[in-house]
């Protein structure tokens, strides 16, 4: 997990967010995987020439289909959203009547007509809360996350929940750096506390390179070189959703 690439989508826009891609020095960069696009160079695609903007555009739709998509399979503890509501929303977006949407969840159209005026509901409140923090954060960007003498830190953006565990610092990953891991990336011992696992999961998963599938000997190669308890700290990876895999363990990649 690329702790900086995880920084630009926290802090993205919502214009950014809906584009799937910020402009950073002189590249255009994926919030999704991170790939990068020159500003000034020219890109094919399809027998045809395009430059970083656009080809950065194709490189959404071609390899995460939309951000609309994206956003709407993240977790609901970021989305805010219930699996129905989901099912609803991707309904809604490919033009489904409330009939057909009714039919297809098995539900009355009143159902469908109710689950409508929810999400709007939750629209207006949305609105108004990201209206609260641009004012609250109006000369300071940084105003909410900023305590005393420390920063609060974002939580990965796959994790698999969102909580307590995860009210996490730059001093506690300091600290728990400091205190687990030697000056060579190895891990002395496996925390039990899941805030300090996190921490520790995190910095295990910037060994690993996004967009790269590894078979499980290659996966465990790489986890032996860190803590001899490899089997463990590769259960926590998935567990905590920073690695994911194939139903038959065959094969294993970075979480997007």
């Amino acid at each position: 997990m690329d702790i900086e690439q995880n920084k630009l989508f926290w802090n993205a826009t919502m214009d950014e967010l809906k584009d799937g891609f910020v402009k950073k020095d002189n590249h255009y960069r994926c919030l999704i995987c991170d790939a990068k696009f020159e500003e000034g160079r020219i890109y094919e695609y399809d027998d045809k020439l395009y430059d970083a903007k656009k080809y950065a555009q194709i490189h959404i739709q071609d390899e995460h289909t939309s951000m609309l998509s994206y956003l709407l399979n993240m977790n609901s503890s970021f989305n805010g959203i219930s699996e129905i509501q989901r099912k609803v929303i991707s309904l809604i977006a490919w033009d489904f009547s409330d009939k057909d949407i009714a039919k297809e969840l098995g539900v009355a159209s009143s159902t469908i007509r109710n689950h409508r005026f929810k999400l709007r509901q939750k629209e207006k409140q949305a609105k108004i809360f990201l209206t609260l923090m641009e004012l609250l954060n109006s000369n300071d960007d940084n105003k909410l996350i900023k305590l005393d003498d420390e920063i609060l830190c974002d939580s990965h953006k796959t994790a698999t929940a969102l909580d307590d565990r995860y009210n996490i610092t730059d001093k506690d990953k300091k600290n728990t750096l400091k205190n687990y891991m030697d000056e060579n990336g190895a891990l002395k011992t496996f925390p039990s506390k899941a805030k300090k696992k996190i921490i520790i999961l995190e910095a295990i998963a910037s060994n690993f390179s996004k967009g790269k599938m590894y078979s499980e000997k290659e996966l465990n190669r790489i986890l032996k070189r860190i803590y001899e308890d490899y089997a463990t700290i590769r259960r926590s990876l998935i567990e905590y959703g920073f690695i994911e895999r194939t139903d038959d363990c065959k094969s294993y990649w970075v979480k997007e």
